[in-house]
């Protein structure tokens, strides 16, 4: 038989207490800035930081058969990848 559980004294968020400020934690902070900086100056990615993975992923923004995506550990990693598939890249059409 399932019992109920004993009744317990609710958190901080319980009605009738003052509000009480949260440390908002930044969880690897220098690697998302590394992330949107790098981001900023390719302007043919998207740069994502993984938390849960701790790695660097980019993803290219042109039109291609199938996604472009490059991955690695360290920001300096992901740029050299980054550009080697950059210049891989077979020229652009332009329309006439």
């Amino acid at each position: 038989m399932i019992r109920p559980r004993p009744p317990r004294t609710p958190g901080r968020h319980r009605s009738g207490l003052p509000y009480a400020p949260v440390h908002r934690r930044v969880w690897d902070g220098p690697a998302r800035a590394e992330a949107e900086l790098l981001e900023r100056s390719c302007t043919a990615w998207v740069v994502l930081y993984s938390l849960g993975n701790r790695r660097f992923y980019a993803i290219a923004t042109w039109p291609a058969p199938g996604p472009v995506i490059v991955e690695g550990t360290t920001a300096e990693g992901v740029r050299e990848r980054m550009r080697d598939v950059e210049a891989a890249r077979p020229p652009e059409r332009r329309a006439a």
